[in-house]
C-alpha cells in the first residue's frame, strides 16, 4: 500500500513538473517579443516611453510583481493602454513569459 501511495505521488510530481511555467523558456520568449519595449531587465526603453508618450511599468517595480500569473497573461493577450496583444505569444509561452516576469523582482 505505501509503495503505491508513493509511486502515485511521485508520478503526479512528475506530471506537475511537465506543466509547469519554465522562466528560462519564457526569457527566450520575452527576448524576441517584449524586449524591444520593457528592456532586457524590465526596465521600460527610454526612447519608446518618449516616443510614444506612454508610461510603460518597470517589471521590477511592486505594482508588477504583485499581479497574477493571470492578470500578466491577459495583458500579453489583449493588451492594455497603448500596448496591442501580442499575438506570437499564447498559451504556455504566456504562462512562461508571466513565469519569467516574477523573476525580475527588485
Amino acid at each position: 500500500m505505501k509503495k503505491t501511495i508513493s509511486l502515485v505521488f511521485l508520478a503526479s510530481i512528475a506530471a506537475a513538473s511537465l506543466f509547469a511555467a519554465s522562466a528560462a523558456n519564457g526569457k527566450a520568449i520575452y527576448d524576441r517579443s517584449c524586449k524591444a519595449c520593457h528592456g532586457a531587465d524590465g526596465t521600460p526603453n527610454p526612447a519608446i516611453v518618449n516616443m510614444m508618450k506612454v508610461d510603460i511599468k518597470d517589471f521590477k517595480s511592486a505594482a508588477v510583481q504583485g499581479m497574477s500569473d493571470a492578470d500578466i497573461k491577459n495583458i500579453i493577450a489583449n493588451g492594455k493602454g497603448k500596448m496591442r496583444p501580442v499575438k506570437t505569444v499564447s498559451g504556455s509561452d504566456a504562462d512562461d513569459v508571466a513565469a519569467f516576469i516574477h523573476t525580475l523582482k527588485k
